[in-house]
């Protein structure tokens, strides 16, 4: 059987493809009528790693919802083509190359979004980690250990306080960050990984701090990994781990990506400083 970890359920390489359409309702006769969520009307989303599976699937979630999505990405061509189908399927998007590892590039993306729409509302960094898994701590090199941490705490970093910066100046605005369950509760093997998503969370909460009395909120949501991201074994993945769960399964992108969109809306005017747990009930809050 094909080891997959966790990490790879929530950074996936390939955009998820999930539709447009939320939902509607049946006339008589079995006529669909689509209908639109509009829980971030007029909101403008700013999305790194956007063309990545989870980064597609929240992408296309904000984008249902009303928002228009910057869709930001370290490849072009990528992100341009993600957009281009967003488009097509009636969205609001646009995309750029961002290296969400240096602050000038993420700065100018921020600076040329607020010049077009005089604001910025929401910050979701989901870009990859390049973290590695299997071995043991006590047999990894210090550099393997080192890597998500760094990277997650810089990219991390970068994004949210350049975010804030211009949310502060219309006191209100969303910062929001996915972590995975490994978090809280640890699994042998996991490298650095976990360590990293502990450490977002604990960003999550000093940022919180210190942004909420200027009206910014911030908020991780915890997933236990989704078996139906691009890449990954669903039967191999989920039949050991969704046993774990209250549940008895996973979380898939589409719930993922619909708790996102209620954290990021005003229907959560008052979630700050938490992290919403998506793990189907692995862990027990």
């Amino acid at each position: 059987m094909e080891d997959f970890s966790r990490r790879h359920l929530l950074t996936a390489g390939a955009a998820a493809a999930l539709p447009f359409a939320a939902g509607g309702t049946t006339k008589p006769g079995g006529t669909q009528v689509i209908e639109r969520q509009e829980l971030l009307a007029g909101k403008v989303a700013v999305v790194y790693g956007a063309a990545g599976s989870m980064g597609g699937a929240v992408s296309r979630a904000f984008a249902r919802a009303g928002a228009h999505v910057e869709l930001a990405g370290h490849t072009l061509a990528k992100v341009d083509a993600f957009a281009r189908k967003l488009s097509k399927d009636g969205a609001r998007a646009r995309a750029a190359k961002v290296d969400a590892l240096d602050r000038e590039s993420v700065e100018k993306l921020l600076e040329g979004v607020v010049r077009t729409h005089g604001r910025v509302d929401i910050s979701f960094n989901l870009i990859g980690l390049g973290d590695a898994q299997g071995a043991l701590l006590a047999s990894m090199k210090a550099a393997d250990f080192v890597q998500p941490i760094e990277t997650a705490m810089r990219t991390q970093f970068l994004t949210s306080t350049a975010a804030a910066q211009h949310m502060v100046k219309a006191r209100s605005g969303v910062i929001l960050a996915l972590t995975a369950q490994v978090a809280r509760k640890p699994y042998e093997a996991s490298g650095g990984f976990g360590v990293a998503c502990a450490a977002i969370e604990a960003l999550c909460r000093q940022l919180a701090v210190e942004l909420g009395p200027q009206g910014v909120r911030v908020v991780a949501l915890r997933s236990a990994g989704s078996p139906d991201a691009p890449g990954v074994s669903r039967e191999a993945f989920e039949a050991r781990i969704a046993e774990k769960t209250m549940l008895r399964r996973m979380p898939r992108m589409a719930e993922v990506a619909n708790a996102d969109v209620l954290m990021a809306s005003d229907q959560a005017s008052a979630v700050t400083a938490a992290v919403l747990n998506l793990t189907c009930g692995e862990i027990a809050d």
